[in-house]
């Protein structure tokens, strides 16, 4: 049964919206460790994750080992798992990436739910001893998931389409300015070229300086090459003067009023990650939904051990 959006029409939420909006749920829990599964969703998955962790978990607390405690915090921007003390976040689990949330009925305990990895795109069941919080630790997340869903739709999921066309036309403006300045560079060349030709090819004797042209104020036009090398310089034995460095370019700016980018010569924070293949993960990920369930993971006396 998908819990998250039957319990929102029946009003039986944990939290109000503002809490989870603005602020975040903590709790504390154990925790088991995480599990690679194969599917995305489905009861057997997560047990058979649970039955895998709770046995190490049996083999690790013969030997003496605790299971660790963490403090999880829940808001619209996903589950976090941090050290209690130390506040180090452990790991970030978004909610479009959680598919799949369920809780032991028998305990009351145990919870769990599958997160897909962003790093590999594996997908990563969580498996948690929540002091008798299970059930409620699942809702909380469903309604988080469920207002994460609601602000995505009323802000970036509705402009999907526009962001594609806009990232269209940015990289459509960014190759013709990178065509221009190849042409611009081109003709630089041809130029420097044919003026030294002309200056190897003219006799030495019928070199004679010219004075610079002057404008109707008496003042010689600018020339983005330098006045030295404009005159030309005759050749000494046979030997070409040496050739005249291009121009510098200034930088350009897109219509957007953005640098041009540079895969060669970027910082690490000067430019946004790539909102567009975001805002399609998100699209898919809340699209595939979050199914809430409660099911019996004790199975057996081992768990009860556990």
């Amino acid at each position: 049964m998908n819990r998250a959006f039957s319990r929102k029409k029946d009003k039986t939420w944990m939290h109000t919206p503002e809490a989870l909006s603005k602020h975040y749920i903590p709790y504390n829990a154990k925790f088991l460790g995480s599990t690679e599964v194969e599917q995305p969703k489905g009861t057997e998955v997560v047990r058979d994750a649970v039955r895998k962790l709770k046995f190490a978990r049996h083999i690790k607390k013969s030997e003496g080992q605790k299971i660790p405690k963490v403090e999880l915090q829940i808001s619209i921007y996903g589950v976090k798992i941090l050290e209690p003390k130390t506040k180090e976040v452990q790991h970030n689990c978004q909610l479009h990436r959680i598919s799949f949330c369920a809780d032991d009925k028998t305990d009351k305990r145990i919870f769990t739910f599958i997160c897909k990895d962003s790093e590999s795109n594996k997908h990563l069941c969580y498996v948690f001893d929540s002091e008798k919080c299970a059930e409620e630790i699942t809702l909380t997340i469903g309604q988080a998931f469920d207002l994460a869903y609601r602000k995505f739709l009323e802000s970036g999921g509705k402009d999907v389409e526009t962001r594609k066309q806009i990232a269209g036309l940015q990289k459509r403006i960014q190759d013709l300015e990178t065509e221009n300045m190849e042409l611009k560079n081109k003709v630089q060349d041809l130029e420097n070229q044919l003026r030294i030709t002309q200056v190897s090819t003219s006799p030495v004797s019928s070199v004679t300086p010219k004075s610079p042209s002057t404008d109707i104020f008496d003042m010689i036009p600018f020339s983005p090459v330098s006045t030295q090398s404009s005159i030309p310089i005759p050749t000494r034995n046979g030997t070409q003067p040496p050739p005249i460095p291009s121009r510098s370019t200034e930088i350009k700016r897109d219509l957007f009023g953005a640098e041009p980018f540079d895969p060669f010569n970027c910082g690490g924070g000067d430019f946004p990650p790539d909102i567009q293949s975001k805002l399609d993960e998100m699209q898919e990920g809340f699209k595939m939904g979050l199914t809430l369930e409660g099911t019996v993971f004790c199975l057996d006396p081992l768990d009860s051990k556990c």
